[in-house]
């Protein structure tokens, strides 16, 4: 089954923190990602403990709880030989972990840990990350099988992709050669087209424009046309490799006859980005420094790109592109950062295999349903720490009714400083540019309900109706520890 109307909160870290709680991610703490936390109740930059994971609900009842890959839940002075590791992933429940604790990792050279400790980093031939992290769930799962098979598992399986670095073996990359010449203003409405056609969109969505920060293709010269095509090639090998090793674990699940009755969930974090600038990186981490690539340079690691010897992100026109229909980028609250595919297979419950369900949902419906499928509900009390609510609610009915009545009725989303509103098919939305006057903010307003891509701003003409829209959202962000 896809969800079309899926929303998480712009960001890695915060869409974890509400997909593995099932609360708000302020709430918990994680108002932003760990690296950048204030010490404000919202920004504590790790999870509280008045918040226990799914890993330790699932564990208390029986469940034997396996995380692989992508932790970024915890802070950087915490990433040490000798702890602490509370907030580590076996500190949160899971009793075994192979992966990485920051943002981002070289797939072909990663930085990794096991459990509490670090590791050697891999140096045999032909090693890439996914694989790697998908060889270790399947190995996890077997060897849970092979010594408790009546004994239900969870795993938390976290890819690095597509984030960058885009890293992909050159045979995936070379796949997509001039698959991208044309641009991402047509590729763009090529997508779109096709999103149509499959029923990912609603009929009569409108494409929404190119967005200001975005160049247009045909102001880019030859040689910028030809490196930014290159990007997207790169980047369709690395989600293609990606997407064949996520096979993988999909036919060892079939082979071990687990696949029929194992809730199975594909989920994206956020939205694609626009860090890599009007030309893409060949080494992101020159971004992160405020340090320049020249043209030349960029376009002398045209054919490294996607190897060892590159870090590489592609432009935000693909970004914006790979947000079709919506506006905006990763780490906004428009519909191009919070809108994300979500994907679930579980053939002994879910019926109508196929279907496009429309409800809206968020990530931290995410817990709430897994509860109710296993039969169990969040304590009150955990490790003697009373407990937040959880702010989700189950979509288990949307498995048996596609289009069963949303599961509530209110979200509100903030990052950065941009913020927004959900409520009953309505939301408010504003783009805040930093260091200018919150109050400055305009709001926006749409009727996403008829209008999914946000499209056509509806503030001037019902101005009552986004008036409600930003009081609840104050409503909303004093509840959850979104302020200040």
């Amino acid at each position: 089954r896809r969800y079309r109307n899926f929303h998480t909160t712009a960001m890695c870290s915060p869409t974890r923190a509400a997909l593995l709680t099932g609360r708000q991610h302020h709430a918990v703490g994680m108002g932003m990602i760990p690296d950048w936390c204030t010490g404000h109740p919202g920004y504590q930059g790790e999870i509280s403990h008045r918040a226990a994971t799914l890993a330790e609900m699932l564990g208390g009842a029986g469940y034997h709880c396996m995380a692989v890959g992508k932790w970024h839940l915890a802070r950087l002075r915490d990433w040490t030989s000798a702890g602490p590791f509370h907030q580590w992933p076996l500190g949160r429940g899971f009793h075994r972990f192979y992966g990485f604790l920051a943002a981002l990792m070289d797939h072909w050279h990663p930085e990794l840990f096991q459990d509490n400790h670090a590791i050697a980093t891999p140096s045999r031939s032909g090693y890439h990350l996914t694989e790697d992290l998908v060889d270790q769930a399947i190995a996890m799962v077997r060897d849970h099988q092979a010594v408790a098979p009546g004994r239900p598992f969870f795993t938390y399986l976290a890819l690095g992709a597509c984030h960058s670095p885009h890293h992909a073996p050159r045979e995936f990359i070379d796949r997509y050669a001039g698959r991208f010449d044309e641009g991402w203003d047509r590729v763009r409405e090529l997508w779109f087209e096709r999103q149509l056609a499959l029923g990912v969109v609603p009929p009569g969505t409108r494409l929404t424009p190119r967005n200001p920060a975005v160049r247009d293709w045909d102001s880019l010269s030859a040689d910028e046309q030809r490196l930014c095509a290159r990007h997207q090639e790169v980047f369709a090998g690395f989600l293609t490799h990606a997407d064949a090793q996520i096979g993988r674990l999909v036919e060892a699940l079939r082979g071990d006859g687990l696949l029929d009755d194992t809730l199975f969930i594909v989920l994206s974090d956020n939205g694609a980005t626009e860090e890599g600038g009007d030309l893409g990186d060949v080494n992101i981490r020159r971004h992160y420094q405020f340090l320049e690539e020249s043209v030349a340079e960029k376009m002398a690691a045209l054919d490294r790109l996607g190897s060892e010897h590159c870090f590489s992100n592609y432009p935000r026109g693909w970004g914006h592109a790979g947000n079709t229909p919506h506006q905006w980028f990763k780490m906004h609250t428009h519909g191009g950062g919070v809108r994300d595919p979500f994907i679930v297979h579980w053939p002994a419950r879910v019926t109508a295999p196929g279907a496009i369900s429309p409800q809206f949902c968020h990530c931290v419906d995410i817990v709430p349903t897994v509860l109710e499928c296993a039969g169990i509900e969040a304590p009150a009390v955990f490790r003697g720490v009373e407990q937040l609510p959880l702010h989700g609610h189950s979509l288990a009915s949307t498995f048996v009714e596609p289009d069963a009545p949303p599961p509530r009725r209110v979200q509100y989303f903030e990052l950065l400083g941009h913020r927004g509103l959900w409520a009953d098919g309505w939301k408010a939305v504003t783009h805040h540019v930093r260091g200018t006057d919150f109050e400055h903010d305009r709001w926006e307003l749409y009727h996403v309900d008829q209008d999914f891509s946000e499209s056509t701003d509806l503030a001037d003409r019902h101005p009552e109706k986004l008036a409600e829209l930003v009081a609840l959202w104050w409503e909303e962000a004093r509840a959850h520890q979104v302020l200040p």
